[in-house]
């Protein structure tokens, strides 16, 4: 399973509607746009520690941003492997 997928299948598992913003191959470096289901009642700060737990399980030095300022999205991620 390559990196890419492996970011996929975790955020598939959160039931969360997600797009890469940035995917730099090279370097292993992806930056996710994440944006809560509209049933989903949970704060956006749970969320993000939920998913938190998944990347770090997985070896990925992981960097968010809550309720980022510039676009439609609840959390900016900036994943490294």
């Amino acid at each position: 399973m390559t990196e890419r997928q492996l970011i996929q299948e975790i955020l598939n598992s959160e039931a969360i509607e997600y797009h890469f913003e940035n995917v730099d191959e090279d370097s292993k470096e992806y930056t996710l746009l994440l944006k809560r289901l509209d049933k989903d009642v949970r704060p956006v700060e749970e969320l993000n520690e939920e998913i938190k737990h998944y990347f770090k399980s997985a070896d990925f030095d992981y960097n968010e941003e809550l309720h980022p300022k510039d676009v439609d999205a609840d959390i900016r991620l900036t994943i490294k492997r």
